[in-house]
């Protein structure tokens, strides 16, 4: 992600972003993916945000490495988690079979539509033969901006697994809900485990 509004938007508002999503335990889906890895699995946390999902990952035994492209949120990372955060855009994965996993929630969302098979197939080589790859989206069609400014591209469910196919995943499970972000707009949204072939 290296949209300048939506950074900027980050910059200003990292820290309520960072409380409004606080959460005393790991949710459902972030237990679920830590559990489908194997112990001391390597998982990159791609656009970690304030580091809570990277902690927790950390925490249950995993060897996490963390990026974000927002300096703001890589420093609140560092000083409410302890983290080490690469600060960097998603074009900077350069990784090639190293992972077991890589944790995308709701980050490549702020990417563009037309980036996205580039930044997956990146993902795909960052992983192993086998690995799983979570990712996070909302839901509907086209691209726009939130009433804060930040950039989003949306996905229909059929999109986003033809593209993860293409790029050479096949879908595990998914979960499809609904949740305010930082704007206050209730948005649906979709979360999808896949899994590289071998």
């Amino acid at each position: 992600m290296s949209d300048r509004e939506t950074l900027d938007v980050y910059a200003r508002r990292a820290g309520d972003y960072a409380d409004a999503f606080e959460k005393p335990s790991p949710d459902r889906h972030l237990e679920a993916y830590i559990a489908a890895l194997p112990t001391g699995a390597r998982v990159l946390d791609l656009g970690c945000g304030p580091g809570r999902a990277a902690a927790a990952m950390r925490d249950a035994g995993l060897l996490v490495d963390a990026s974000d492209a927002s300096p703001e949120m890589a420093a609140i990372a560092r000083d409410r988690f302890d983290l080490k955060v690469r600060v960097a855009d998603f074009f900077a994965l350069d990784a090639v079979d190293r992972y077991d996993g890589i944790y995308a929630n709701f980050s490549l969302l702020h990417a563009p539509k037309s980036d996205m098979p580039g930044h997956l197939a990146r993902i795909a080589t960052a992983l192993k033969p086998g690995g799983l790859f979570h990712v996070g989206l909302k839901t509907g069609t086209g691209e726009t901006r939130d009433e804060l400014g930040r950039f989003y591209a949306y996905y229909t469910d059929d999109e986003i697994t033809g593209l993860l196919e293409s790029a050479g995943f096949q879908v595990e499970s998914r979960h499809t809900g609904s949740e305010a972000g930082l704007d206050g707009v209730e948005a649906p949204f979709i979360i999808l485990k896949a899994k590289l072939h071998d």
